[in-house]
């Protein structure tokens, strides 16, 4: 029998959580869940930050080991950007880990990601989700996050997260569809309770 009940979450305030929600196949929350939870996904906006009550609840929620995302928005006008933005999580919640970074057009529009496992670079340009080999630039501007990624990943791998040990950050525009894709590939880790 299938479970009735997702027990896949959204927390966090943002004017496109139930955009969210739908794309990420998760449940609205205004509470961290209790122990039957498989996943939480905390929204972190770099425009309005973190609501004070996901900050005040964090701890005894952390207690419990639930595998956790944190979805990092309003990153685009540049004032806070997403590595900016994943340091302000890590002094108000805890140190995430970043498995990509955000790469910007001509413009300044967030336009691609880089995945710092693989230096391949996901491009969401032109209403397109196109994968390409990153170039030697692009390799050199991200050497040392990818350093940082490798040492995070060093005593476990991405199970460190599947047991709730690591938090996972993704930068996400869901106008263009940025890291909805990259969310949803860590959301598949956590296996489905049946």
């Amino acid at each position: 029998m299938p479970n009735l009940i997702n027990a896949r979450y959204l927390l966090g305030e943002h004017s496109l959580k139930a955009q969210i929600a739908d794309h990420l196949a998760l449940t609205i929350s205004d509470d961290f869940p209790d122990a039957t939870a498989e996943v939480v996904v905390v929204i972190a906006s770099a425009k309005d930050g973190i609501s004070q009550k996901l900050v005040n609840d964090w701890t005894s929620f952390r207690e419990r080991y639930v595998p956790t995302i944190v979805l990092i928005l309003d990153f685009e006008s540049g004032e806070v950007d997403f590595e900016d933005m994943s340091a302000i999580v890590g002094k108000m919640l805890e140190p995430v880990v970043t498995p990509y970074l955000v790469l910007h057009a001509d413009n300044g529009d967030p336009t691609a990601l880089i995945n710092l496992e693989n230096l391949k670079i996901t491009n969401y340009s032109n209403n397109q989700i196109v994968q390409q080999d990153s170039d030697p630039e692009h390799q050199e501007l991200v050497a040392d996050f990818a350093d940082e990624l490798k040492v995070a990943l060093q005593e476990g791998g991405w199970e460190q997260f599947v047991q709730g040990l690591i938090v996972t950050a993704i930068p996400v525009v869901v106008e263009n569809k940025l890291g909805l894709a990259e969310a949803k590939r860590f959301l598949d880790l956590i296996p489905r309770r049946s």
